[in-house]
């Protein structure tokens, strides 16, 4: 922890004096003050990523403090000091945002130096995971890994968590939910990204050409080979090979894939001679693994090296809140395309997407888009340039059935809303009321916003 910053906001000078003494010499380079008003005057100047704060102090207290250095700073990371047994004071300075906290006056400075360096790997992850995030935009700014639903933003924090590791990732979901574009993600964002990502599809090709494919071989290694050919795996050396299908290999190759996992080195057809690999390994698949590892149709050793790590992709149909976010990224990209001014969705076209099941998720839901931005005569999407969809209706038990008017109305605000991805514009519009009318509605019944 050499060289570290770190603010010590006490205004009693012993306590000042003895903390910042002491973490001196472990190597931190502190910065105290003895007052709130103080330690924000100088903060700028210092931007410590960690900070030791007095609870009580004359003036602005420690809680007010902390709130305002992380206003600054959203990522530093502060260890309040209270009173002994001043319980409540520590549970009110964690819910407000603080790391951890210690009990005053500090005795034990072997557990101090612990938490220290527990909050300084915690704000290296929060400043790490922000800055892979801001990256992720940046390199995707109008891809399908968009959205705010919980599913999505779950995914997102996978990528930025796992792409400056090297370990092998799994990416499993539907067909069309986005897998190759996560692992796509997942290079850009590594130390590997001014490498090659190199992909195959493991369904695409009979079992004697796929080998050949991710080995490579030499000149003459069977009728054919008139030259030497490097494989897959050669060609992504020192980057990333995507594995797409891995689900479709069949058992004879998943063994010889399970031996370059664990031994890194491949040997081309027709040659004895081993060749050294560093190549980092996604893999994605449609298909259940576990359930093909029980049907004895997927090696358990090969299933267990994949999924070290694992990214799934929820079907559109989970994430109905984003489907108008995507249809309308989905738009900007081929209206540019055709050379056609469109400036959004109308009302009934909203609620035939966002109704209708997606078997072939976002792919699909691509497919239909670029469709209807082609058919279109107006500036509007309409429902009826969105051709070949049917809405997917459930049918309600007779328990499910409102009890009074009261009950209908806001059962169908709920499902307009739902439907509509909370487009509070779309909705006032479909249930032909003003926005203000259906704000009041959604306070009046105590509707809220359903998990995505």
């Amino acid at each position: 922890m050499k060289d570290l910053k770190l603010l010590i906001v006490d205004d009693e000078q012993s306590q000042r004096d003895l903390l910042s003494g002491f973490l001196s010499k472990k190597g931190f380079e502190v910065f105290a003050s003895e007052s709130a008003e103080r330690a924000l005057e100088e903060y700028h100047k210092i931007f410590a990523p960690l900070a030791l704060v007095d609870m009580k102090m004359p003036g602005m207290d420690g809680i007010e403090l902390l709130g305002k250095l992380k206003e600054i700073n959203p990522f530093i990371q502060v260890i309040v000091l209270t009173a002994f047994g001043s319980v409540e004071t520590a549970v009110k300075a964690m819910r407000a945002g603080a790391f951890d906290y210690l009990t005053k006056p500090v005795e034990d400075l072997d557990e101090l130096i612990v938490k220290l360096g527990r909050a300084a790997e915690q704000n290296r992850l929060v400043v790490e995971n922000a800055v892979m995030s801001e990256r992720l935009a940046e390199i995707f700014p109008t891809s399908e890994i968009i959205g705010e639903s919980q599913a999505i933003a779950k995914v997102k924090e996978m990528i930025s968590l796992v792409a400056a590791k090297d370990a092998t990732v799994l990416i499993t979901g539907p067909s069309g939910t986005g897998k190759e574009l996560v692992a796509r993600a997942i290079h850009a964002l590594s130390p590997r990204a001014g490498m090659k990502l190199v992909a195959i599809n493991c369904a695409a090709f009979p079992e004697n050409l796929l080998e050949s494919e991710l080995f490579g071989y030499e000149k003459g290694a069977f009728t054919g080979a008139d030259k030497a050919k490097q494989g897959r795996f050669e060609l992504a050396d020192g980057g990333t090979l995507f594995l797409d299908e891995i689900g479709e290999m069949p058992l004879t190759m998943q063994v010889k894939l399970l031996r370059v996992l664990e031994d890194r080195k491949i040997e081309r057809l027709g040659s004895v001679k081993e060749i050294s690999l560093d190549t980092r390994i996604i893999a994605a698949t449609n298909r259940d693994l576990e359930r093909l590892v029980k049907e004895q149709k997927f090696r358990e050793d090969l299933y267990y090296r994949l999924n070290v790590i694992q990214i799934n992709l929820p079907p559109l149909r989970e994430r109905t809140g984003d489907i108008l976010l995507l249809a309308e990224q989905f738009i900007k990209k081929f209206a540019r395309k055709v050379g056609k001014e469109i400036d959004g969705i109308d009302a009934d076209a909203a609620e035939l997407l966002t109704s209708y099941a997606w078997p072939g998720n976002v792919r699909e839901l691509e497919n239909i888009i670029e469709r209807a931005v082609v058919l279109s005569r107006s500036n509007f999407i309409t429902k009826a340039d969105l051709t070949g969809l049917t809405p997917g209706k459930v049918p309600a038990s007779s328990a499910d059935q409102p009890s009074t008017l009261a009950d209908m109305e806001k059962k169908h605000i709920e499902a307009c809303l739902d439907r509509l991805g909370w487009n509070m514009a779309l909705t006032a519009e479909k249930l032909g009321i003003h926005r203000n009318t259906l704000r009041s509605k959604i306070k009046e019944y105590g509707i809220t916003q359903k998990d995505q």
